[in-house]
């Protein structure tokens, strides 16, 4: 039997602010009517669900327990209410991914997104972090994650898979080929930390290796500009940067590809609209996805 929703929904205003009046506020309704839904739903549940001591209130072991579990749920409802909302308004589908993927590989597809649905309207945000699908901006993402750190809710879209590269003009005065051991006199460009270029430099049999200079960019476009520009080594996808090889902007001297990452889209727990499923299927077929 599933409790009465406004007894629900009352339990997880208390327990959040942990004060009944501030409850009643957020509801709308009486600090008794809050206090008469918890009785009633710690009547039904069978277990008491709220304590008070030294003038406090306090979740219960059991309280504690059920808490999360009706977060989500709420959350959950309050999203798929934003997406049909959404779909009656014609908001903007919310997709968040990496600036640099939304440069190099998503921006250049669009326009065939567009000629399939000429009024679907997108809303594109740039992040490095995993989406926070509890914003009702918030649709659909594409992230780049590790491959053994994903979810139900991950599906490999583009391989994320890192070498280094570098401007041609770079490698001129230096003497060919180049071996993994000869990067100690270059620089390395990273990210906000060195984890990738240490992963690669283990694969690559030089785990010890010390770069003569070591350059961080929180900005993986900043970075790859900096490495076009001549500023040393950066760690790039080769399915994200086959323009600028072609172009002769980059160079990829190594045959050796760290498989441990890739491009992932992520959908949230509920049901999303129709317009994210047509966005999907769309983005899918692009990526060659079965």
């Amino acid at each position: 039997m599933i409790p009465p929703l406004n007894g629900l929904r009352a339990f997880e205003a208390v327990a959040r602010h942990l004060n009944f009046t501030r409850a009643a506020e957020e509801l709308g309704v009486t600090q008794s009517a809050v206090s008469h839904q918890i009785r009633n739903l710690e009547d039904i549940v069978g277990v008491a669900l709220f304590q008070r001591a030294g003038g406090h209130l306090t979740l219960t072991q059991a309280g504690e327990a059920l808490l999360p579990g009706i977060s989500e749920a709420f959350v959950a409802i309050q999203r798929a209410i934003g997406s049909l909302e959404a779909a009656r308004e014609g908001r903007p589908l919310g997709l968040i991914t990496r600036a640099h993927f939304a440069l190099k590989w998503l921006a250049p597809r669009l326009v065939r997104l567009w000629e399939r649905y000429p009024g679907f309207d997108l809303r594109l945000q740039h992040s490095n972090f995993p989406a926070d699908f509890s914003r009702s901006d918030i649709d659909l993402s594409i992230e780049w994650r590790r491959k053994d750190d994903v979810d139900h809710r991950a599906r490999s879209l583009v391989e994320g898979n890192l070498t280094p590269a570098c401007s041609p003009a770079v490698l001129r005065e230096h003497e060919q080929p180049l071996a993994p051991s000869d990067l100690k006199d270059f620089a390395l460009l990273h990210e906000a930390d060195e984890t990738a270029w240490r992963e690669w430099l283990v694969l690559a049999g030089v785990g010890n290796l010390t770069a003569n200079r070591n350059h961080y960019y929180d900005d993986t476009n900043v970075r790859q500009e900096a490495a076009i520009a001549g500023e040393g080594f950066s760690l790039v996808c080769p399915e994200l940067v086959e323009s600028d090889v072609q172009d002769g902007r980059l160079l990829c001297p190594f045959d050796l590809h760290l498989p441990s990452y890739a491009y992932f889209l992520v959908t949230p727990d509920h049901p999303v609209s129709l317009q994210a499923r047509r966005f999907i299927a769309w983005l899918l077929e692009e990526a060659g996805c079965p």
